[in-house]
């Protein structure tokens, strides 16, 4: 019964452009912006659109598998990989997670302050604006923007 399920899944799968903006400004007030690019999958289910791919821009040597759950209200980043990694986002919310790499472990916590999900049958934007914690210490104001596009050649599906 699993394989069907993952056979129906895996024919369900549009591929996808997936485009992330982020910048992080800490307590000195200095600003980093990363820009990510990647080519990913997306399927429908249960409500939530699942976004998957490989992410290079926490170590440009190894990759973290990275899966994006999107809901109406609220979006979780996983990884796995270089770092494991699991981060919810809903609107006035505190969300506690671990955060392991090679090193070892952090406890972070993100508070959102904002969160607008714009999304069709496969294509979307996401914008969030949270506070990131680590080890209970104010680290930076993070914002997030990620669009998801059907890949030029899925285009013919709908959107």
């Amino acid at each position: 019964m699993i394989f069907l399920q993952e056979a129906l899944i895996l024919a369900d799968m549009h591929r996808v452009i997936v485009k992330v903006t982020g910048s992080q400004q800490g307590p000195d007030g200095k600003r980093d912006t990363i820009d990510m690019k990647a080519r990913g999958r997306h399927y429908y289910r249960n409500g939530l659109h699942y976004v998957l791919y490989d992410d290079d821009s926490v170590d440009e040597e190894q990759m973290a598998s990275t899966v994006l759950k999107i809901g109406a209200d609220h979006l979780t980043l996983l990884r796995h990989g270089v770092v494991n990694q699991k981060q919810e986002f809903a609107l006035d919310h505190e969300c506690r997670s671990q955060y392991q790499t090679p090193f070892g472990s952090l406890e972070l916590a993100c508070y959102t302050h904002k969160l607008k999900i714009d999304y069709g049958t496969v294509s979307g934007t996401v914008d969030v604006g949270y506070d990131l914690s680590v080890e209970g210490r104010h680290q930076s104001e993070n914002t997030l923007h990620i669009e998801i596009a059907s890949a030029p050649e899925d285009i013919h599906r709908l959107n």
